[in-house]
């Protein structure tokens, strides 16, 4: 009876989740241009392409420890009229994250492609060092363009 029960309370679940999960995992990485990558980014270096559709705003070369790094996005491409904005500011040394900013559900009409509406991006770094800025654009269709800019805090 103890057993049975211990079974069905500890054994059970545990081997359904796995063959539920092994199940889900085949059928996600069948579907055409699926990877699994366990580690989307390497160590070395961080891997950005660049697209001509967005561009960084006010972005200078240098900034001091007092000074807040203040950007705009401009796109000028139309299927990017509507989607999630991300910029995030990585240590150029060792590639790890500084700072990020999020700005959801960015929809903006033909007269004005400047990005974040209503809101800005300012963050400050306070060590010194050389940083690069990635902006990322994910439209609602999950297609998504960036660029990057890299700077330096005295």
């Amino acid at each position: 009876m103890v057993s049975t029960r211990l079974f069905v309370v500890f054994i059970l679940p545990i081997l359904f989740s796995v063959i539920v999960g092994s199940i889900v995992m085949t059928d996600i990485l069948q579907k055409p241009d699926r990877e699994l990558n366990m580690w989307p980014m390497s160590d070395s270096e961080i891997h950005v392409s660049n697209d001509s559709s967005i561009q960084l705003i006010g972005i200078s070369s240098q900034y001091s420890v007092s000074e807040p790094i203040e950007i705009k996005v401009k796109i000028t491409d139309s299927a990017f009229n509507c989607g999630d904005l991300y910029v995030t500011i990585y240590n150029s040394k060792d590639s790890n994250v500084v700072t990020q900013g999020a700005f959801f559900e960015q929809c903006f009409k033909n007269e004005s492609n400047l990005l974040p509406i209503d809101d800005k991006f300012s963050k400050l770094i306070s060590t010194p060092g050389s940083y690069q800025l990635v902006v990322d654009m994910i439209s609602k269709d999950l297609s998504n363009i960036s660029t990057s800019g890299i700077f330096t805090v005295k």
